[in-house]
């Protein structure tokens, strides 16, 4: 009986945990092992029929795995389970000396569940935004140990998996804002947009910017001309348009020092309070008035932001 067939008690059969710890012709040995009779011999060759194929254990840790695996399982000896894999016993005895980078690491995980479309170069400009250095390449290895890389290529109608958390909860005037934009068309068929921004804890409309075109420029400057009369907020609440994901953006809330809280992917109520103004605006404005120029469009809705906030009542 091979020394692979000693590890494991007659007649039981091999394990998923097996096929994944050892590799090919280890596998042959133990199923040799274990049907064969007593001073039989396995099929003959070393390498897999056609078939039956089996991936190797190649990396040293894997293999260390391997063997921490048969000696709890079996109850064999390390020598005997290094031998095995085929691994000297003194890679068991060396420790990395490298640094864990535990802090670096806790903050790479937070910086990617706050911006959750965000890849690596992103998160290590942040990084350094906030005073860590680390190189291009250990950002990335760091990225990928901690298993943050985005799929997007995901199965159909299944959304990216983030957890949960709780949402941030104003308690003041003009500490959070929420920004999102309604679509419509003029008389002559050509469509417009309009930027909307909300304070979530009063519901007062703060702003409406109406154009053809509404870039993320756009969105600065509207951001830029609310904190000249309001200042800025703590918090703004977006959705992962580009306007939104964009840099220019992302520019300004680091040097106003805002904090942009992204929605989850097919969770529109993550903009809930928005989203509640943009339905309003459609059903008591965009619906009810014919826009023939975007100049009238804008006075329209200027003057329902006007009403909204000032005479119009309100659910509590």
């Amino acid at each position: 009986v091979t020394l692979a067939g000693t590890l494991a008690p007659d007649g039981a059969g091999v394990s998923r945990e097996e096929a994944a710890l050892f590799g090919g012709a280890d596998r042959r040995r133990i199923e040799a092992g274990r049907a064969g009779p007593a001073g039989g011999r396995a099929e003959s060759g070393e390498g897999d029929p056609a078939g039956h194929h089996y991936n190797k254990v190649e990396r040293p840790a894997l293999k260390r795995h391997a063997v921490e695996y048969a000696v709890g399982h079996y109850g064999s000896s390390r020598r005997r389970a290094y031998a095995l894999v085929r691994q000297p016993r003194s890679v068991h005895y060396c420790r990395s000396c490298k640094d864990p980078q535990l802090s670096l690491r806790a903050r790479l995980r937070e910086l990617a569940q706050t911006r959750i479309r965000y890849g690596y170069r992103r998160l290590h400009v942040l990084l350094q935004r906030e005073g860590w250095h680390p190189g291009r390449l250990q950002a990335y290895r760091l990225y990928c140990a901690e298993s943050l890389q985005l799929h997007s290529k995901r199965p159909l109608r299944r959304k990216m998996a983030v957890a949960r958390r709780e949402r941030y909860v104003p308690q003041r005037p003009n500490q959070a804002w929420s920004m999102d934009f309604v679509a419509d068309q003029l008389v002559d068929g050509n469509r417009f947009r309009i930027l909307t921004i909300v304070d979530v804890y009063t519901r007062e409309a703060l702003g409406t910017v109406v154009d053809s075109r509404l870039r993320g420029d756009d969105v600065v400057a509207a951001c830029n001309r609310l904190v000249a009369t309001r200042g800025a907020a703590a918090r703004v609440f977006v959705d992962n348009g580009s306007e939104f994901a964009g840099r220019l953006l992302d520019l300004w809330a680091y040097h106003r020092h805002v904090a942009i809280d992204f929605s989850r992917p097919g969770k529109p109520t993550d903009n809930c309070f928005v989203a509640t103004f943009n339905g309003s605006l459609r059903d008591e404005c965009l619906n009810v008035h014919w826009f023939e120029t975007l100049a009238d469009a804008a006075a329209k809705v200027e003057a329902w932001q006007v009403e909204y906030n000032e005479s119009r009542p309100h659910q509590k």
